[in-house]
């Protein structure tokens, strides 16, 4: 089982990418390497939670504490992103790791992402892999549509099923100040995705978002998960109705 210091790996690896970014960016100001010019942004979040819910599915009961690393540029993102228990109070053992790459273009009213998600289970030894399309609408709330494909073999570890997502939210400046209300929902179909029939989940969250530093900030949540038809059927997902809530750290580098 993977122990809370080796969950910190993949925040100190953002700390060592932040570390190389900024060099380069002091000296470029400084005109050592006043030529080069590299906009690459390196973000990371820490959130401990006290549930693991994945579309709608219970993954860990316990605590669990989920990190990632974010590196963006040219419109490409290459994440790290990681969960771990902290407790070990059910029979679940969710620990994961998984790498992304998304590929993200911006037009003036929408923007398109296509990427690829590799997921690994070092405590089964299983692993999955699934494909992604999205768009996005900048109007109000928000709205954005992503259907996923996982085409990873069932015997492995996969899902090989589909996942169709609609996303929606909005945030809300609280007076004067910087704290803002988080809203955010999301309605979704399964389509055999780790069932054997069709059911789906929806979400809804509410939060804040807390600015500590420029470049810091801390946002507690709270969220209930729904799923329906087959992911709750006691035959097939068995999946139940769940609050869950947490804190999330979020750093720019």
């Amino acid at each position: 089982m993977f122990t809370v210091k080796k969950g910190l790996v993949v925040f100190l690896l953002g700390c060592v990418l932040s570390f190389g970014v900024n060099v380069v960016g002091t000296y470029a100001e400084e005109g050592i390497l006043e030529n080069i010019d590299l906009p690459i942004e390196v973000t990371a979040d820490i959130a401990f939670n006290s549930k693991y819910i994945w579309r709608g599915f219970l993954l860990d009961d316990d605590a669990v504490m989920q990190e990632g690393v974010y590196v963006s540029g040219y419109g490409f993102t290459i994440s790290v992103w990681g969960s771990f228990d902290i407790d070990a109070d059910d029979t679940r053992n969710s620990d994961e790791v998984d790498y992304s790459v998304d590929y993200t273009y911006e037009f003036e009213k929408l923007s398109v992402s296509l990427g690829h998600t590799y997921y690994d289970f070092p405590p089964a030894d299983t692993a999955s892999k699934e494909y992604y399309i999205g768009v996005g609408l900048k109007t109000l709330l928000s709205p954005s549509l992503t259907w996923y494909h996982d085409y990873a073999d069932e015997d492995s570890g996969g899902g090989n099923g589909d996942y169709i997502v609609l996303e929606a939210g909005h945030s809300l400046a609280l007076g004067q100040s910087p704290i803002t209300l988080d809203l955010t929902s999301h309605v979704a179909y399964n389509d055999e995705l780790f069932i054997n029939g069709q059911g789906g989940d929806a979400n809804l969250g509410i939060g804040l978002t807390i600015p500590l530093t420029q470049n810091c900030s801390v946002s507690p949540a709270i969220n209930y998960s729904i799923p329906f038809d087959d992911l709750e059927n006691s035959a097939d997902g068995n999946q139940e109705e769940e609050f869950y809530g947490g804190l999330t750290f979020a750093f720019s580098m």
